[in-house]
């Protein structure tokens, strides 16, 4: 493999760039969305919050974020659905922009002529709200559960800056996440994945009541989940770990159809099973992008398969129109 993984460092703020740095400002979040007003409640240092172990707080939290920062209207999602915390989700398209940046010539690549593939869209469309308003990035969302694309596909139709700026494509075969997706015809400059997190339902079942016994001071046997999810959302066979190296096996019978693949990684302990999935379909560059919020550290495995050649004729002709 050419390129060096870089010793993963721990980061404990979120992205320079992201727009929910610091505490939340109630009072404008209010301004745009007044029914959160009635979900504000004082936490233990007497300052405004919500109570985030209540899945419809959470719920018109997200909806007064997006509304304030992002200017979609009407956001919602169907109710058990997963519901993302945004900063977390901002803070990936930030530092995949960055690496963008990073092999461009220092500048971030911008605007309808970057396509970003993202896997598993979800019903609250999250990934594409975010690159859109804040790098104007077109989209093809996919996803195997079609309740939650018509939930995203709703999103859409009703914001004037998404409608027409997002692809969606059903995936009607589970085991698969590029095939039937993806062509090896097209070319997409990144793709984007927040996996499945654990590997059976009861797994996700116990990490869900551990947040939430964190949340509250008073201990409980059954988790209602703050965030939601599906089946599909949550947990898989075999975790993230088996997902993502299904992930780098078909990317690797795509290897020019995309510039760079990369993956969030919520398990440390995952990486050495990814680089060595990475290893034997022979990535030309492999990098591990460290993110981290608080105490809570993940990160992004990227990958491409694309030649120092072909890399610079995807730049110079599709990113910045130079010509050969």
């Amino acid at each position: 493999m050419g390129g060096k993984k870089k010793q993963e460092k721990s980061i404990p703020k979120l992205h320079v760039r992201n727009k929910h740095t610091g505490r939340y400002d109630f009072n404008a979040l209010t301004g745009a969305l007044p029914e959160l007003a009635e979900h504000i409640r004082p936490n233990l240092h007497g300052d405004d919050s919500i109570d985030f172990a209540n899945p419809d707080s959470v719920k018109i939290l997200n909806k007064a974020l997006l509304k304030l920062q992002y200017e979609v209207e009407g956001w919602d999602i169907p109710d058990g659905y997963l519901c993302p915390p945004i900063p977390g989700r901002a803070d990936y398209i930030h530092h995949i922009a960055d690496w963008l940046c990073s092999h461009n010539y220092g500048k971030i690549p911008t605007g309808e002529k970057i396509t970003c593939l993202d896997i598993g869209v979800g019903a609250s469309c999250i990934y594409p709200i975010i690159g859109q308003k804040e790098y104007g990035w077109r989209f093809i969302a996919s996803d195997i559960d079609a309740k939650s694309m018509a939930s995203s596909q709703k999103i859409a139709d009703q914001n004037p800056t998404l409608n027409g700026k997002i692809e969606f494509r059903l995936q009607t075969e589970p085991k698969d996440i590029i095939y039937g997706i993806l062509t090896k015809e097209e070319r997409v400059d990144l793709t984007i994945c927040n996996p499945p997190f654990h590997a059976s339902a009861e797994e996700a079942q116990k990490g869900s009541l551990r947040k939430v016994n964190n949340l509250n001071k008073e201990k409980t046997k059954k988790a209602t989940l703050n965030f939601g999810g599906q089946t599909n959302e949550l947990w898989c066979e075999g975790g993230e770990r088996k997902f993502i190296r299904e992930l780098v096996r078909q990317s690797s019978k795509f290897p020019e159809s995309c510039f760079w693949y990369s993956s969030l990684v919520s398990k440390q302990s995952n990486l050495k099973g990814i680089y060595e999935a990475l290893e034997k379909v022979k990535a030309t560059i492999v990098h591990t992008l460290p993110m981290g919020q608080g105490n809570k550290s993940s990160r992004i495995v990227t990958w491409t398969f694309l030649t120092k050649a072909q890399q610079k004729a995807w730049k110079d002709l599709k990113w910045n129109d130079r010509k050969k």
